[in-house]
C-alpha cells in the first residue's frame, strides 16, 4: 500500500470515530453514575425523609428514570448493621430526584444501601450512602 491509499482510509477510520463519539451512551459505564445525598444530616423520626439525586458524574446532570429495586437503612456507620429500619420509596417530586420514607429511630451515624438499573446500562449502580440521623 502506497501512503495515498492510506489517506482515505485514515479519514474514513477518523469519521467513524467521530460519529460513534457524538452518542452520548457510547462510553457510558454504570462507574459514570452515582447516588449523592441531598442532605446529610436527615431529622429522626418514624417518618423521616430521605432524598438522593443520580448523577450522572461525566456531565453532573441529575438522571431521572432509573430503576430503585433494592433499599436498605441501617446504622453501619456506629458499628450495628444489624438494626436496620423499615424503609419505603417516595414518589419523585423532581426528575433525577428519588425520595425514601423510614423509621429513623435514634439519633447517630446511618447507611442507605441502594441498588438500581440506570436507562440504557446493561450493569447495576450500588452505592452506600452515610448519613447522620440528628434529634
Amino acid at each position: 500500500m502506497t501512503l495515498f491509499t492510506l489517506k482515505p482510509a485514515a479519514a474514513a477510520a477518523l469519521i467513524g470515530l467521530t460519529f460513534t463519539g457524538l452518542s452520548s451512551n457510547a462510553w457510558a459505564g454504570i462507574q459514570d453514575y452515582e447516588f449523592q445525598l441531598v442532605e446529610s444530616e436527615i431529622k429522626q423520626g418514624s417518618e423521616a425523609e430521605i432524598a438522593v439525586r443520580l448523577v450522572d458524574k461525566r456531565s453532573g446532570k441529575a438522571v431521572p428514570d432509573a430503576v430503585i429495586f433494592a433499599q436498605r437503612v441501617d446504622m453501619a456507620p456506629d458499628g450495628m448493621e444489624m438494626m436496620a429500619a423499615p424503609i419505603e420509596a417516595l414518589p419523585s417530586v423532581e426528575p433525577g430526584i428519588y425520595r425514601f420514607k423510614a423509621q429513623i429511630s435514634m439519633a447517630g451515624g446511618w447507611r442507605l444501601s441502594l441498588g438500581a438499573k440506570v436507562q440504557g446500562e446493561t450493569e447495576t449502580l450500588e452505592n452506600k450512602l452515610e448519613f447522620k440521623a440528628i434529634p
